[in-house]
């Protein structure tokens, strides 16, 4: 059983056991890519890499990504086939306190001016050193007042002056 809707067909498959049909896609006639991208812009400090060697490096800002590959906007033009290391500032905290970056290690497989094609190769989440200012912040509004108290709570008592 099939229908169009849009440029995509969409089949439903039968279950055997009165469950619910599952939609099934099949390939989009203009669209060769395996894994859905997911538009998001995300500051990212990237190194040009041959041989081991870092040939350069620079600023820019994702402009979509997906589990296999990442499409950025760089502050200049690049070349197809060096390999790049990205370092991605990931927009959600490790346990709400640890700032987390993507690293991903690449291969440009396309550039058009600015905007760089990057097929991954791997990738890891790593936490991000905090600076000293955020460190003291953090143990501030962590810590409890009890330790200034002696280790036990201050009676208070409020006197009516007369």
């Amino acid at each position: 059983m099939g229908a169009v809707k849009g440029d995509q067909k969409v089949t439903m498959s039968r279950t055997t056991n009165s469950e619910v049909p599952y939609p099934e896609t099949e390939t989009i006639s203009g669209e060769r890519r395996r894994d859905k991208r997911y538009d998001i812009e995300l500051e990212l400090r990237w190194k040009l890499i041959r041989r081991r060697k870092i040939l350069d490096n620079g600023l820019g800002h994702t402009v979509d990504l997906s589990s296999g590959g990442i499409l950025i906007e760089t502050d200049r033009p690049l070349p197809v086939g060096l390999n790049m290391e990205l370092s991605i500032a990931w927009p959600v905290m490790l346990h709400n306190s640890a700032p987390l970056q993507l690293v991903v290690d690449g291969r440009i497989v396309r550039a058009k001016g600015k905007r760089v094609a990057i097929r991954m190769i791997q990738h890891q989440f790593r936490t991000i050193g905090i600076t000293t200012d955020r460190a003291a912040v953090m143990e501030t509004a962590t810590r409890s007042p009890l330790p200034f108290l002696g280790g036990r709570q201050a009676a208070v008592s409020w006197d009516k002056a007369t």
